[in-house]
């Protein structure tokens, strides 16, 4: 290992880690002072050392991720393109930003940093369209992606208020937009699409229709080879969206067509007909996004919405590998980041509510429910059949009318699609209002290639207090107690809980003393989906453990129910715990170290008392 002139520890307190060889724990040190920079680091294959969290914490100054709010949202009604008395972008733009404000109640000066994202425009206009609202001097970053741009800034905001960067940031996306088809800007270099088209052509062939049409048609055209789908598949889709639309005052189009009317529309290429595919379209819209503390101190609670995950995904190798149209326009890219997202939070496709997706054509949406795992690979015709992408049904996909009926302004898709969500979930979408939405799935994709898929919660939901039921055992029903709140006894935890403060107040040791703080213990994954929460007050006297605490705590843990038992009794390492994501923290590290600490040390005290019962 080399890191300026390391030397290995010989202090006597440092062990080898347990059942593996005796290599100490190095000790780096460095000529000059500062933070270690933790990737300058060179591990060779014999100084392969397991760090104590501990130690890599200190060594990292690992900072854990804020959680991240969507506290207001705002757009335009999406237009046609190409009215000469249209307005410009800037009064877009400031119209949706607008709006998001006065739905955020917060002023523009408390935004401390922007992404701005559009597609057709010149370098900087997102500090132009900004400036119609506010100069603060905060940072500004405009953002091309293609038509996931407008997601791609709404990532990067978060990952903004994430890393600590900003309390309140503003994602932004606009497009003023030409009529007909989408088409190449500039003929004197290499297309950043080329390689997509060049191999559409080598596995079907290539014509003098829309690029996007073919492209997206021909994915349809192998669903149907491979699968049995038939058009009307992808004409109900679009039938839906339309009908879905009538609803939405922000949409470009609101009119109602009938099944025949869709597929007898002009054929743009394959299955697809005109009322099939997306418009092009002018519009904007805005979302604010901030971390917990903004959310307290403004009161914002009753309206922030939690984005529980977003993952971007770009092309993978099978994309050009396979050759398969299917692939070629996203799908993989499309299931990694969906993966991604599921495997990082505790919910899975079949728990989602509310979805809107990318539906640039019809074929797009059906293929797309397969990869979001929404159903099985071949079974999207007879989800589509069976209405459960509809009012009614398991899912209400694109209430708003999606891209198909709502419009398609490129940098402004991504971030109406999270307007749309939020209002879903705050329960403000008036006649599209989904009942019961709770968790809503967002999917945006731009080809060459880039997709954003992402999931949305309630961050403080009324009923936070009341979040989990009793499972009876005899009916699987779930019951609460008297006082509305959670019984902690139907936790693994529960008693374990007990154990601890019993623990605490026979400490004879001075363990207290070592872990002076307040710790937060939310358990998840209780029986029926439950939720508890426990207050560990060890700042004073022998201290205390109160279910349901209202103490502010220094640090806040988040674990499974499954896993509490082992964690507490000190089998399940906590440093494996971590990096496995199984323990989430949130607050001060330093605090997180203290109660590692005193579990590590409390374990034995607890294993005695569980014997006693």
């Amino acid at each position: 290992m080399k890191f300026g002139e390391p030397t290995r520890s010989t202090d006597s307190n440092v062990k080898a880690s347990s059942g593996r060889s005796s290599s100490p724990i190095v000790k780096l040190s460095c000529k000059k002072r500062g933070k270690i920079n933790i990737n300058k680091i060179i591990v060779t294959l014999d100084d392969i050392i397991k760090f104590d969290l501990v130690q890599f914490l200190k060594l990292t100054n690992m900072n854990l991720k804020e959680k991240v709010y969507v506290i207001g949202v705002g757009m335009t009604k999406f237009g046609k393109p190409g009215k000469q008395d249209g307005p410009d972008y800037p009064e877009l733009a400031k119209e949706a930003l607008n709006n998001a404000l006065k739905d955020a109640n917060v002023p523009y000066s408390n935004i401390k940093a922007a992404c701005v994202g559009y597609v057709y425009g010149d370098s900087t206009c997102g500090q132009r369209v900004i400036y119609e609202v506010g100069l603060n001097g905060c940072p500004i970053y405009n953002v091309n992606n293609n038509c996931s741009t407008g997601s791609t800034a709404l990532i990067l905001a978060k990952q903004l208020i994430e890393s600590g960067n900003a309390d309140c940031a503003l994602a932004l996306g606009f497009e003023k937009m030409e009529k007909g088809s989408l088409t190449s800007k500039f003929s004197d270099r290499t297309n950043p699409m080329d390689k997509h088209v060049e191999l559409m052509a080598d596995i079907v062939g290539i014509n003098e229709r829309p690029i996007t049409a073919q492209l997206f048609g021909n994915a349809g055209i192998e669903h149907m080879k491979k699968y049995g789908t038939k058009p009307e598949h992808f004409a109900k889709i679009a039938y839906k969206n339309h009908l879905h639309s009538v609803n939405n005052p922000y949409s470009q189009f609101q009119e109602k067509y009938t099944l025949e009317q869709i597929m007898k529309s002009p054929n743009v290429f394959g299955p697809l007909t005109k009322l099939q595919c997306c418009p092009t379209s002018d519009g904007a819209a805005a979302a604010i996004l901030a971390n917990e503390n903004f959310v307290r101190k403004h009161g914002l609670e009753s309206q922030a919405v939690e984005i529980l995950g977003m993952e971007m995904s770009t092309d993978l190798p099978s994309t050009f590998s396979e050759r398969s149209c299917i692939k070629l326009i996203g799908y993989d890219m499309t299931k990694n980041a969906a993966e991604k997202v599921f495997t990082l939070t505790k919910y899975k496709p079949t728990d989602v509510d509310v979805i809107e997706l990318h539906d640039c054509f019809s074929t797009n949406e059906l293929i797309t429910y397969e990869a979001l795992g929404l159903c099985s690979p071949g079974q999207a015709g007879q989800l589509v059949d069976s209405g459960n992408n509809t009012y009614g049904g398991k899912y209400v996909i694109n209430p708003s009318g999606g891209l198909i009926s709502k419009g398609h302004p490129l940098g402004a898709t991504g971030i109406a699609q999270c307007a749309e969500l939020c209002w879903q979930l705050r329960g403000q979408a008036g006649k599209r209002q989904v009942s019961g939405a709770k968790l809503a799935l967002q999917h945006n994709i731009g080809l060459g290639g880039a997709v954003i898929v992402a999931l949305y919660k309630l961050g403080f939901p009324k009923n936070s207090t009341t979040p989990a039921k009793k499972v009876s055992a005899s009916s699987g029903a779930v019951t609460q107690n008297k006082t509305g709140n959670v019984d902690p006894n139907i936790f693994k935890a529960g008693p374990l809980f007990k154990l601890l403060e019993v623990a605490m107040k026979e400490d004879t040791d001075g363990l207290i003393e070592r872990a002076r703080g307040i710790y937060g213990v939310k358990i998840i994954n209780g029986p029926g989906g439950a939720e508890g929460y426990w207050v560990i007050n060890a700042k004073t006297g022998k201290g205390s453990v109160e279910f349901n605490g209202k103490t502010k705590p220094d640090v806040i843990f988040t674990i499974s129910d499954n896993d509490i038992t082992d964690f507490i009794s000190g089998k399940l390492n906590p440093q494996k715990a971590f990096f496995q994501g199984k323990i989430k923290l949130q607050g001060n590290v330093s605090f997180a170290m203290k109660l590692i600490d005193l579990q590590n040390r409390a374990a034995k005290k607890i294993e005695l008392l569980r014997s006693r019962l």
